[in-house]
């Protein structure tokens, strides 16, 4: 029995081609090579989602960091003192707070070193 692909083969290669559309040259041209650049850029983009958490609690701990320095702390100290004073301040937020408000970070260094 002969097995005609004619429409289903043209809206697969034309779904693959559409996702591969700002490629550079022949990757989004040809389907092979699209398809393969495609599974390769999946890949990056899935591992990728999953390091970004990463990459920026990491961000975010350089910045505090430096930010305790300032204020003659350590940053350890400055997570347990966190703890002590239930002071319940994500990193995210203390990251932000060190670069646009310095002042009221060095009230939050104060408030920790009293407590600790």
């Amino acid at each position: 029995m002969r097995v005609k692909t004619g429409v289903v083969r043209r809206r697969r290669h034309k779904k693959i081609l559409k996702l591969a559309r700002g490629f550079y040259s022949g990757r989004r041209k040809h389907f092979r090579k699209a398809k393969e650049q495609l599974e390769r850029s999946m890949y990056y983009a899935f591992r990728d989602r999953k390091r970004k958490k990463r990459d920026f609690r990491q961000l975010w701990i350089i910045r505090i960091n430096a930010a305790c320095r300032i204020n003659n702390i350590s940053y350890s100290k400055f997570i347990h003192g966190l703890k002590l004073a239930n002071i319940d301040l994500d990193r995210k937020i203390l990251a932000d707070m060190a670069i646009s408000n310095p002042n009221a970070f060095s009230k939050i260094v104060e408030t920790i070193k009293e407590k600790i």
